[in-house]
């Protein structure tokens, strides 16, 4: 199909989420290779963007820090956007995030993405140790006031009675704008997104019941100088393997270790052939979350379904997987299939 004829037809981006994901028998730092390896691949392939995520205390999830992987990953690429998919900003001091993210910009100019959600990435024992101050629990009602502090850094638009005033323009210079997004799964991140005029990307692959969301991020959008219309992005689970067959096997490994998490047990990534065993012994245990695996073709018609859905402007991938050249393979399969190299060379 010609470049011009297929950029008519595609109503959607394509972009990437890296939970980097440990193996059972293998390191963080296998993990960490696999990420910068898998990031060049993406870069390589036309995906628009590349996040990466923050997990704490997990044996199965080395991103405990996007802010320090950030600007390897960026470093390692051309062309990609590379950002946090994301930084929990209860835990962190909004202008350290915003300093942080201005210095990352200043190493990749205008190609930083600094997504902020509230969740934890973490239990709630975790998330205690995280804090400095320990003598009583962190509220959380205090979010949109801490991510409008952090704008107003990266903007240098704090009020100028602000003890902090002058903070902003003391952030690294030189990188362009750095694009803020708002993360989530509940109707409080929709209205947040909405109400301070950020794109929004829904975790769909948290909740899998979240269309309402995308319906009340537009209803309460409000422009900004930041964008002037709502901006959809929706993160989903998706797998493409050469057969239907081998994709649903390679999605065992990834249910497994949810259905551990449920029992708040922390695993590993365990091989396919141990969660086969494990599927085998558990053949009544619950799917909780959307997935779309298949041959690419089946992939993209899947992804074809959920983006109408949300009404997305971009869908993010997002997978488990303990067999690195699988992993690869699955986000070379639908790159393929979309034609992302020729239009990132169009472009």
């Amino acid at each position: 199909m010609a470049v011009r004829a297929y950029l008519s037809s595609m109503t959607y981006r394509l972009s990437a989420l890296d939970q980097t994901p440990i193996a059972e028998g293998s390191t963080a730092a296998d993990a960490l290779a696999n990420t910068l390896d898998l990031a060049r691949t993406c870069d390589a392939l036309g995906y628009d963007r590349y996040w990466l995520a923050e997990h704490h205390a997990s044996p199965g999830l080395a991103g405990a820090a996007p802010e320090a992987l950030i600007g390897p990953v960026a470093l390692a690429t051309r062309r990609i956007r590379v950002g946090s998919g994301g930084i929990m900003l209860p835990h962190y001091s909004p202008f350290k995030v915003a300093e942080t993210f201005a210095l990352l910009s200043a190493l990749a100019p205008n190609r930083i993405d600094l997504g902020v959600g509230r969740a934890p990435g973490s239990d709630q024992r975790t998330a205690f140790a995280l804090q400095r101050d320990r003598s009583k629990r962190m509220p959380h009602g205090d979010f949109p006031n801490n991510l409008a502090e952090m704008i107003a850094y990266l903007d240098d638009a704090m009020p100028a009675d602000h003890p902090f005033a002058a903070l902003g323009q003391t952030l690294p210079s030189g990188g362009g704008e750095t694009a803020v997004w708002l993360l989530g799964s509940s109707s409080d991140s929709a209205v947040w997104a909405a109400e301070a005029g950020l794109p929004y990307c829904i975790a769909d692959f948290i909740n899998s019941d979240a269309v309402p969301l995308a319906r009340l991020y537009r209803e309460r959008f409000k422009p900004s100088a930041r964008l002037a219309k709502p901006y959809l992005m929706v993160a989903t689970w998706a797998i493409a393997a050469p057969t239907r067959a081998e994709a649903v096997r390679l999605a065992l490994p990834a249910a497994m270790m949810m259905a551990h998490l449920i029992r708040g047990e922390l695993i590993p990534v365990p091989s396919v052939e141990k969660a086969e065993r494990w599927a085998a012994a558990n053949p009544a245990s619950p799917q909780r979350r959307r997935i779309t695996l298949g041959t690419p073709a089946e992939v993209h018609t899947e992804l074809d379904k959920v983006a109408a859905d949300y009404g997305a402007d971009e869908m993010m991938l997002v997978n488990i997987m303990p067999d690195h050249a699988a992993r690869r393979r699955s986000y070379e399969l639908v790159a393929a299939e979309y034609g992302l190299a020729a239009l990132a060379k169009a472009a």
